[in-house]
């Protein structure tokens, strides 16, 4: 049998095939695991960030595991959920906005009347991330997101432990366009946050994302942020995810949870044994 023959050739082709799609699949493992790693290290400097505990060159891991407490929610419910609910994909170290999104057992739709952030469907639970001190909370970091202009924005917006007053925000991962909606990673802006007030005095969210500049003298300037110039439908965009997850349909729930364990731990404080 000549070995220029078409069956040899052939076998030959496929023999390559082979090997070439088992080399192109076990690098896409490979990468796929080294990529969750990243987006993993991302998460927890994000949130070290927008919790004002990152410094370059720290050991971000060691920081996290010290100070960071993160706890899986149900919305609906504002309950904490209990590690034996825990699966493969429901679970805090794998937890993906996208994926339980996409995922008919985790996800549900948002009713219209709520939907101001524009999601259509969002998960029923969501990761948030404590961070103590001497076993007291610190502050709460919330992820956050919703439509801008091109893209949807993915954040953390982080309340103090007075659980109405914002101390930071930040978005890691958006398509806005650079200098205009993409201003929403200029650090100015996101330190213009510091200190704004996101509830009254009854619990309604008021923290308002405005068209124009707020002026320093303006009697709404506890709560309101200037608008970026030139990115109307951003800023629009930012404002509405921001009241959407502050609001009853977000983390509404669990915050009246978390208010309700403040005004306790207060209490027995203040009435405890001399």
């Amino acid at each position: 049998m000549q070995k220029n023959s078409f069956k040899n050739t052939i076998r030959i082709v496929l023999g390559v095939s082979l090997v070439c799609s088992l080399f192109v699949s076990a690098t896409a493992i490979l990468l796929h695991s080294k990529q969750r790693q990243n987006q993993r290290q991302d998460r927890i400097r994000n949130i070290l960030v927008v919790a004002d505990l990152y410094e370059p060159g720290i050991d971000i891991e060691a920081i996290y595991q010290q100070k960071v407490e993160p706890q899986l929610i149900a919305l609906d419910s504002g309950d904490v959920v209990n590690r034996e609910k825990f699966d493969e994909v429901l679970n805090i170290d794998a937890f993906d906005i996208q994926t339980l999104s996409s995922d008919p057992r985790y996800s549900e739709a948002v009713p219209p009347q709520y939907d101001k952030a524009k999601l259509k469907q969002r998960p029923q639970y969501m990761v948030v991330y404590r961070i103590k001190a001497d076993r007291h909370l610190q502050k709460l970091i919330l992820p956050i997101y919703g439509k801008g202009l091109w893209s949807t924005l993915y954040g953390f917006i982080a309340l103090d432990k007075d659980l109405r007053t914002i101390t930071g925000i930040t978005f890691y991962e958006h398509k806005e366009t650079p200098g205009l909606g993409g201003e929403v990673d200029n650090l100015e802006w996101k330190n213009s946050w510091e200190g704004k007030q996101a509830f009254d005095g009854q619990g309604r969210v008021i923290i308002e994302v405005t068209r124009g500049e707020v002026g320093p003298d303006s009697s709404d300037a506890d709560h309101q942020i200037s608008g970026l110039s030139g990115a109307t439908i951003t800023s629009r965009g930012v404002n509405n995810l921001v009241r959407y997850w502050l609001g009853e349909h977000g983390y509404g729930p669990y915050l009246k949870t978390l208010e309700q364990e403040r005004k306790q731990k207060n209490f027995a404080n203040n009435n405890g044994p001399d």
